[in-house]
């Protein structure tokens, strides 16, 4: 049963035992920031701060700091069942009889009921500002000491395509200024940053809704790396197995979530840019500040005794890593799909999500591996990542232990690791230039003869089974 909202998946963690309140003063800076930092790094629950200074109100964060808050937050077992239903409707072929579009007609009809859908009205307009709108009233954190000041950090952010009129929603960082502006940290690569562009081609202002506390689902739906023009709100539907309610905003032609628990409308000029930065980011190091366009605020409108929804992110692992996860592995099968050689993906958290990923292949020809990372570099978001390394099929990627031992084992440097240059992360603070630099690619795989290996490739040193069988039955009697 979906959530109906925020509160819902409250109730939910608080019954699972997954949150933790807060009674006592605190500020929303820095102090909020170093107890959330504390727990996320044991794995703790969720936090919900019920008395913030100079706010009147609640702080939530942490709610998709495990595994299991994540599978809560998307009401499954495990990503992984969320990603072979995925699998199930990429793998459904187009009917070729009658009977067979009749027995298509109850998994058309299910997927069609995912869209999402326009109400009137909503609780998220309980409360409505128009009137000299102002964010002091929000207990908006400042994170770590060096930040320029509070950032929103877990807005899902609204626009429209101006050509085909296409909801776009993402996820992107809002430095107060004042009470009235923020920045939009909208990267050069991201979908944000493109329809933005279509704007100031038309020098047009873009208006732009930021929906602060929406359901889980929703607030996941904003970080995927979905095909440019796919609406999130159909992913958000799909995995809440009911869609997403939308209303249009009061000052803007914008449809934001309807039971979100905070709305910011407002616009971005397309000719104002301001410094932006420097913000203590994921990859546990302050990204450095840049110029970026300016968000204006025109209203804003909440549920009454609203819930400020925000993150702490910083030196992994912290709640994000946990999300980056779970899109890692709901996204594996569309990945299988463009390259069905793949068995496995893996981005370990120290990697940050672009630095390293880890790619176990069933290798079939010489030159397997190389093939699969540049194809891996010219695929959407992963055309950011640092360095590749490509296994063999059997390679455990999640062990840490046997991924050093195989690729240091299998490789030798000048032969296996190659050398590429184009676009990086904009978080990426070591590349030679902003956004574009090198990148590396090491084959960890065997070598074949086909490649130029003459020698004898060895076999790992393994007990056989019947040996192993044998031991496991007389444990017992060896005195353990």
């Amino acid at each position: 049963m979906a959530y109906k909202d925020l509160r819902e998946f409250i109730k939910k963690l608080e019954a699972e035992n997954e949150l933790h309140r807060i009674k006592v003063p605190v500020s929303a800076e820095l102090e909020i920031c170093e107890i959330t930092d504390r727990i996320s790094k044991k794995g703790g629950k969720a936090l919900l701060f019920e008395n913030v200074k100079e706010s009147k109100l609640p702080v939530l964060i942490n709610i998709f700091g495990t595994e299991k808050r994540m599978n809560l937050a998307l009401e499954t077992k495990s990503i992984d069942s969320l990603a072979n239903e995925i699998t199930e409707i990429l793998e459904t072929k187009t009917p070729d009889s009658l009977i067979d579009k009749i027995k298509m007609l109850p998994k058309l009809k299910e997927l069609g009921s995912f869209f999402p859908k326009k109400v009137k009205d909503g609780p998220c307009k309980e409360i409505i500002i128009a009137d000299n709108p102002s964010l002091d009233d929000l207990p908006i954190l400042k994170c770590w000491p060096e930040d320029a000041g509070k950032f929103i950090t877990l807005p899902c952010v609204f626009t429209k395509d101006p050509e085909t009129g296409a909801r776009n929603c993402g996820m992107y960082r809002m430095q107060v200024y004042d009470s009235k502006t923020t920045g939009m940290h909208w990267h050069i690569h991201k979908d944000g940053a493109s329809i933005f562009k279509k704007y100031a081609e038309r020098n047009q202002k873009i208006e732009v809704a930021v929906a602060i506390g929406t359901d889980p689902a929703v607030s996941f739906s904003a970080i995927t790396p979905l095909p440019e023009g796919i609406d999130e709100m159909i992913l958000a539907g799909f995995i809440r197995k009911k869609p997403v309610e939308m209303v249009k905003c009061e000052t803007i032609n914008v449809e934001v979530p309807a039971n979100a628990e905070i709305v910011l409308e407002g616009y971005v000029d397309p000719e104002e840019r301001r410094i932006e930065g420097p913000f203590g980011d994921h990859t546990g190091f302050y990204s450095l500040a840049g110029e970026y366009p300016v968000f204006h605020l025109k209203a804003i409108t909440m549920r009454k005794d609203a819930i400020y929804n925000t993150i702490v992110v910083g030196r992994p692992p912290m709640e994000d890593c946990f999300m980056g996860t779970a899109v890692e592995k709901l996204f594996l099968p569309l990945l299988k799909k463009q390259f069905p050689e793949i068995v496995d993906i893996h981005m370990p958290y120290e990697g940050v999500f672009h630095n390293l990923i880890l790619v176990s292949i069933d290798k079939r020809y010489p030159g397997h591996a190389r093939k699969i990372m540049h194809g891996l570099w010219g695929t959407g978001q992963i055309m950011y990542t640092k360095v590749i390394v490509v296994t063999d099929k059997d390679v455990n990627l999640r062990d840490p232990r046997e991924v050093v031992w195989k690729v240091l084992s299998n490789i030798a440097p000048k032969r296996d690791i190659e050398f590429v240059t184009g676009p990086t992360e904009t978080l990426d603070h070591a590349s030679e230039l902003p956004t574009f630099g090198s990148k590396m690619g090491i084959d960890a795989t065997r070598k074949w003869k086909e490649e130029g290996f003459e020698r004898e490739w060895p076999e790992e040193c393994k007990m056989s089974e019947e040996i192993i069988s044998l031991v496991t039955k007389r444990w017992k009697e060896y005195g353990f």
